[in-house]
């Protein structure tokens, strides 16, 4: 008999709450505060910040960190609006800190 898996994700680091589907990678080559980050399109069970600008590596963004709704774990942040005209494609999407999140369903 075949066990049913669900559909590959990423869950909180701390308290294995639901973040992201796999399939909402956009990119894994990005850069977080602590270290490797991925780019997501959806994030889910989050709650977002305030807004602020940030100097990135990338160029002047405002951003707003997001963090996890069940235990408060900060995970990475929203773009929420790009200066520059080659970084338009990142607005509205979601960076998520590698050792912030942990594979489930693979």
């Amino acid at each position: 008999m075949e066990e049913m898996v669900g559909p590959r994700l990423y869950s909180c680091c701390n308290c294995r709450s639901q973040i992201a589907l796999h399939d909402d990678v956009i990119s894994k080559s990005f850069q977080g505060r602590n270290g490797r980050a991925f780019l997501f399109s959806h994030a889910t069970n989050i709650m977002v910040g305030p807004k602020e600008d940030r100097q990135l590596m990338t160029g002047l963004h405002t951003v707003a960190d997001v963090y996890c709704c069940d235990c408060r774990e900060v995970l990475g942040w929203k773009y929420e609006r790009a200066y520059e005209e080659t970084q338009k494609y990142k607005e509205g999407k979601f960076i998520l800190e590698k050792s912030k999140i942990v594979k489930e369903n693979w």
